[in-house]
């Protein structure tokens, strides 16, 4: 086998010396192949090492020659670590996105009544405060409204109190009323009690009469037949017959007394009768007094209800004054005046410029780190200043489930997009307190992980 010769590299403490200028050129020796019988060893053979550079000489001469060399190696690679391991935990300390912008409430300001606007009262991109007045609505028709409600609130507050007084009155007559039944019935029966021992009197002084008049009838018939013989005197005949009529008149008499005394019954009962009836209607007392008391309740319901109608009626007149819903700047306007306008229709608009925070959409391979109150530094690429806040909230679904076109992932073909999801961060209190910073502005937030 054919076998190359190595150049072997000089030793480091031989110095070659070459004019300044002169090009140093380091021969090439070509390995003369030779003939000679493979040598058996126990060591692997050695690659063949390339001829060295001159470039490569002198590196080697000046390792060689520097002793502190390897020690500023060393520093430096150890100042090259530690720089390394400090901009790794910083860039590793927070997330950051360019998928920012600043969100807030656009208050929409439109009228609750109807009718034409008569004064405007704002300009356009003017500050206002809250409850102050934006523009005005012709309030002569709701100034009418106002004055008859008033005038129904007051007939109804009469007609209640008029109800009121006829309460206690009603109460006291329909006591009085039952009280008076009850005596009158106590009295006709009383009456009617006397006139039924009345007619038990007449109808005994009738069978008393009766009876006597039996007896006078029988005595005459005996003595009309003793005076036909003379056996008895004429007067003692005369005598029977004057008491047989005495006795025939007392029945007659007694029978017109058992008829009127039964008349006095009668008329005594219908005096019971009248007299329970009376109390029938004056036990009809609490039921009257318990209508009245209803009517003078209805009375104070309209009361209510006019009231309700008066109160509505100057909120009407109230609401042609239309007021800033909160603080904060004007825009989108678009009442003019003479506009007729209805309620519900939106006027303008109100930035609250106090309550605004920034919506940063970071990837979700951002959130792994992530969490509620951790401090975010946010640079603001209008004015180029940054403000303090820190992570509110992160939302319930990505940008995209929330969209009007959700992705349908299970029809198609699939590939893989990683996913945004919209991070809510608050500034501090006190930041935007100089209400330049306006919703839709870009920002760049900066959550600072730890």
């Amino acid at each position: 086998m054919a076998r190359e010769t190595e150049i072997q590299d000089p030793p480091a403490q031989k110095q070659i010396s070459r004019p300044p200028n002169a090009t140093e050129q380091i021969p090439h020796v070509q390995a003369t192949p030779v003939d000679t019988p493979p040598v058996q060893t126990s060591q692997p053979s050695q690659p063949r090492q390339p001829a060295l550079s001159e470039r490569d000489l002198r590196w080697r001469e000046f390792r060689s020659r520097n002793p502190r060399f390897r020690m500023f190696l060393i520093v430096g690679i150890v100042v090259l670590l530690v720089s390394g391991f400090f901009l790794w935990r910083y860039f590793g300390s927070y997330e950051s996105t360019d998928d920012a912008q600043i969100d807030g409430h656009l208050n929409p300001v439109s009228s609750r009544v109807s009718g034409h606007i008569q004064k405007l009262l704002i300009d356009d991109n003017q500050y206002v405060q809250a409850g102050q007045p934006l523009l005005q609505i012709d309030a002569s028709d709701y100034q009418v409204l106002v004055a008859r409600a008033q005038a129904d609130y007051d007939n109804a507050v009469a007609t209640a109190r008029s109800a009121g007084v006829d309460v206690p009155i009603t109460t006291t007559s329909t006591g009085s009323q039952l009280s008076s039944a009850v005596a009158e019935v106590a009295t006709a029966e009383a009456n009617l009690l006397a006139a039924k021992q009345q007619a038990e009197a007449a109808n005994a002084q009738l069978v008393q009469a009766d009876a006597t008049n039996t007896k006078a009838q029988n005595d005459l018939a005996r003595y009309k037949q003793l005076v036909s013989k003379q056996e008895i005197s004429q007067q003692q005949y005369d005598q029977a017959y004057a008491a047989a009529q005495g006795g025939a008149a007392a029945v007659d008499a007694a029978r017109a007394g058992v008829a009127a005394a039964q008349a006095q019954v009668r008329a005594a009962q219908s005096r019971v009768a009248q007299s329970e009836a009376n109390l029938r209607g004056a036990q009809t007392g609490p039921q009257q007094v318990a209508a009245t008391r209803s009517r003078a309740q209805s009375a104070l319901a309209l009361v209510e209800q006019k009231k309700a109608e008066l109160d509505a009626a100057r909120l009407n007149l109230q609401y042609t004054t239309v007021t800033a819903p909160v603080n904060g700047v004007v825009t989108n306007r678009t009442a003019e005046m003479g506009q007729n306008i209805q309620p519900g229709q939106e006027l303008m608009r109100v930035v609250n410029l106090d309550d605004i925070w920034v919506t940063a959409n970071f990837k979700e391979t951002q959130l792994r780190n992530m969490r509620m109150n951790q401090p975010v530094t946010i640079h603001v690429d209008t004015s180029g200043k940054e403000y303090k806040g820190h992570v509110h909230s992160i939302a319930g679904a990505s940008g995209a489930i929330t969209s009007l076109l959700p992705p349908e992932n299970a029809t198609g073909n699939f590939v893989k997009v990683v996913q945004r999801i919209p991070v809510k961060i608050i500034f501090e209190k006190g930041e935007t307190k100089e209400h330049v910073l306006r919703p839709g502005m870009s920002v760049e937030p900066k959550v600072w992980l730890r």
